[in-house]
């Protein structure tokens, strides 16, 4: 890890402790101490194996990608990447660093970096369309539990689906209209051309052009792979509802009465769209912020929320971070048919 990732890490654990330490102040120590005391382990050791399972789930899709080049690609080298990914994801703005990352881990285990940036692509494209259709059936069937009384949340959920929402739209402008796509884009850097500010950008528009082109190249072998995209696409949807259904073990572990599995699920999925506006590292303070707004719905004790936004946190977030670190030290199997590359992570 470099020195400017370091500090990037140590600024989200510190931002990090800052929030918790914040919410803690709010009850006394001993109503979290009475909470502690009650914990069922039980479920909280099931809503960790759902996160492990979860990044298991992401390293046998990077199997699945690699069976082409990499055919004797090991688990243990495919569950790393995800946990690399996390990290660098938990510690970078706007979560920016992750897919970075995860090439280069890919590159130093013996795959091709041309091969590890399809790769990376490729799943990125298959997350992406799969977690839009799950925040279309979330805002279908459960916008209804926070557009009356939590109005002001339920527009960061809105603009959060929009981005996403974009995202996918553009990915399938490249894939299916790639040459008006590139037409659209050498308009608008044209037209900006012709403002001050746009000059500054126009050495932006062959690498956006070249990585459109790599973009569709990629786009066109996928759609031709019908039973991989079935199956990376089926591992996907699993791979969000482990993530997603985290919230729902650790209220259990609290004792949380009449709690409503679907309404955990949803809730957790709106907290991920209200997270990808902060450009802070890990969404840290907007992610618990609108934990208490929503959770906070049916957890009427404050050291039983306050404690559910620390344990929820510990599972999807910091756990990954010490995962994350572990792997980078780690040591990748290399096979006889894979050529070794050494180079610096990030």
């Amino acid at each position: 890890m470099s020195r400017k990732n370091g500090i990037y890490l140590g600024i989200a654990v510190l931002l990090g402790f800052i929030v918790i330490w914040t919410e803690l102040k709010k009850v006394s120590f001993d109503e979290i101490y009475a909470e502690i005391v009650t914990i069922k382990w039980g479920w909280l050791i099931v809503a960790f194996l759902c996160m492990l399972i979860h990044w298991g789930i992401e390293g046998r899709i990077t199997q699945l990608f690699l069976k082409r080049s990499n055919p004797d690609y090991s688990f243990k080298n495919a569950y790393r990447i995800p946990l690399i990914e996390h990290l660098f994801n938990a510690i970078t703005p706007f979560s920016t660093g992750g897919q970075p990352a995860q090439i280069v881990a890919l590159g130093k285990s013996g795959v091709d970096y041309g091969v590890a940036a399809s790769v990376s692509l490729m799943k990125f494209i298959v997350y992406q369309v799969w977690i839009v259709f799950n925040f279309i059936i979330c805002i279908v069937l459960g916008f209804k539990w926070v557009s009356n009384s939590l109005e002001s949340l339920s527009y960061l959920i809105l603009i959060g689906f929009a981005i996403h929402f974009i995202v996918v739209f553009c990915l399938l402008m490249v894939m299916f209209w790639h040459s008006l796509t590139k037409n659209i884009v050498n308009g608008v850097f044209n037209f900006l051309n012709h403002l001050k500010l746009g000059k500054r950008l126009q050495k932006f528009r062959q690498p956006l052009l070249n990585k459109m082109t790599t973009f569709y190249e990629q786009s066109n072998y996928m759609r031709n792979q019908g039973t991989l995209i079935f199956k990376t696409s089926f591992l996907t949807i699993m791979q969000l509802i482990m993530y997603y259904i985290v919230p729902y073990f650790v209220l259990l572990a609290l004792n949380t009465e009449n709690v409503n599995v679907f309404k955990v699920i949803v809730f957790h999925a709106f907290i991920i769209m209200i997270i990808s506006l902060f450009p802070i590292p890990g969404g840290t303070g907007g992610a618990e912020y609108s934990f208490t707004l929503l959770f906070g719905t049916f957890i009427f004790v404050p050291g039983k929320l306050v404690l559910a936004i620390f344990l929820w946190r510990i599972v999807t977030y910091y756990m990954g971070i010490v995962l994350g670190l572990i792997a980078l030290f780690i040591k990748p199997d290399i096979s006889t048919n894979q050529t070794k590359r050494i180079e610096t992570i990030v």
